[in-house]
């Protein structure tokens, strides 16, 4: 089969190349999907796992890509919840071969059934993206109906399901970003838009959650905007920095059959949309981690026609 894969640590995002590699093997309780969609990050270069296994070992040629879209080809040993031919969406293991090839084996239970009416494309950019969203929120900074949360990074894939998703629950939502990103976040239903660039953060003072996803200065000049029992939740780094008389959260997105049920039913409903941007062939995702211009919403990789 076809694949982009990693080999070289050093060579950063002009590693990358498309070449061949074995088709890959159905373990215990896993499914083999044929990948019509691919979603990926582009920092995933730089992650350990993106190199060696669990226990340490060199596991390259590795496969980027940790969000597909597809259809189950395969049932490795003991799998059920899912059969062969079935449409599916999900996320595979941060420490195995990913989603940006043309077969990809994956734990069943990372994966969730998706609906006929909607695309490979958009399923393939809502995994991490909506389940990160959501565990930020609702899991770890328990927002509820009432509350005003900041939304930092507003108009990017995390960051704009955050502020729907945010928006539907009833709370008051703050998005920032680049000046250029004001009518996309305002449109999203944020209730208030800053520039971090160029306006003031008076706006976001005492606010009850502050989500993350830039790090940095950003990340340490939000603490003291958080009231007291509010929580800081992150998913740039571990934060170095907590609000007075509240909580400080770093986590990583683990995979939900269940939620990505819901948010598929959100994108069906018409309650949740997903902001794809660029959508590019299995031969040009090499190209894709080190673009020459700015892409509005994701990019992602399509692999397969259905």
């Amino acid at each position: 089969m076809r694949a982009i894969t990693a080999r070289d640590r050093e060579a950063g995002v002009s590693g990358p190349a498309l070449e061949d590699l074995p088709h890959p093997h159905a373990a215990e309780n896993d499914v083999i999907v044929r990948v019509h969609a691919a979603g990926f990050t582009r920092g995933e270069l730089d992650w350990p796992a993106t190199w060696t296994d669990r226990a340490g070992r060199d596991r390259t040629p590795s496969v980027p890509g940790h969000e597909v879209s597809g259809v189950v080809t395969e049932l490795g040993y003991g799998t059920t919840g899912l059969s062969v031919g079935q449409r599916v969406f999900g996320l595979t293991d941060w420490a195995r071969d990913g989603s940006l090839a043309e077969y990809v084996a994956v734990e069943a239970r990372n994966l969730a059934p998706l609906p006929a009416d909607v695309d490979h494309t958009v399923a393939a950019a809502l995994p991490i993206s909506g389940l990160t969203a959501w565990q930020g929120l609702f899991d770890h900074a328990r927002l509820t109906t009432g509350q005003t949360v900041l939304v930092h990074g507003a108009a990017g894939g995390v960051g704009s399901i955050a502020v729907q998703l945010a928006r539907e629950v009833g709370a008051r939502v703050i998005g920032t970003g680049r000046a250029a990103d004001r009518d996309t976040v305002l449109g999203l239903g944020a209730d208030v838009f800053l520039a971090l660039d160029a306006d003031p953060w008076t706006a976001a003072d005492q606010v009850d959650v502050v989500f993350d996803v830039i790090g940095g200065t950003v990340l340490e000049r939000s603490a003291p905007l958080v009231r007291a029992g509010g929580t800081l939740v992150t998913i740039a780094h571990p934060p170095t920095v907590r609000p007075e008389d509240g909580r400080s959260v770093f986590f990583v997105v683990e995979p939900d059959r269940a939620r990505l049920a819901d948010l598929a039913q959100r994108l069906r409903d018409g309650r949740l949309e997903v902001r794809v941007g660029s959508v590019r062939p299995l031969s040009e995702a090499a190209a894709a981690f080190a673009p020459d211009r700015r892409v509005e919403g994701r990019t992602i990789v399509r692999v397969a026609e259905d």
